[in-house]
């Protein structure tokens, strides 16, 4: 009897997870949107969540060209475009631009992104 009174209630709750999940309203934040280039930069993609992922490879190409490191630097700034899905312009600096990019450190607090 116990039972058989331990399964209806499980699925009673369950049922009643179900409605409560089926009735959620589910809002998606807005899309970042790219801001007008205020210093001769180009803002699309420069700000965060603005790229797609099969647009960084393009982007961290541009931001490593003058490094003596390029092999390092491409595998890190892909990683964080990745991530960040924002790349900074230029080939130095810029990251004020995007906040993630600027932000993820490593272990030891240096820049993880080029």
């Amino acid at each position: 009897m116990a039972r058989k009174l331990s399964i209806v209630m499980l699925s009673l709750s369950m049922m009643l997870l179900l409605l409560v999940q089926n009735n959620a309203t589910i809002t998606e934040a807005p899309t970042p949107q790219p801001q007008q280039s205020t210093n001769g930069f180009p803002m699309h993609g420069v700000t965060q969540g603005s790229l797609h992922p099969q647009e960084c490879a393009p982007r961290c190409t541009t931001r490593c060209s003058k490094t003596a490191y390029k092999k390092p630097c491409m595998f890190f700034c892909q990683k964080c475009c990745a991530k960040c899905l924002c790349v900074p312009p230029g080939t130095y600096g810029n990251k004020q631009f995007c906040p993630c990019y600027n932000n993820w450190k490593t272990k030891r607090g240096g820049p993880k992104c080029p």
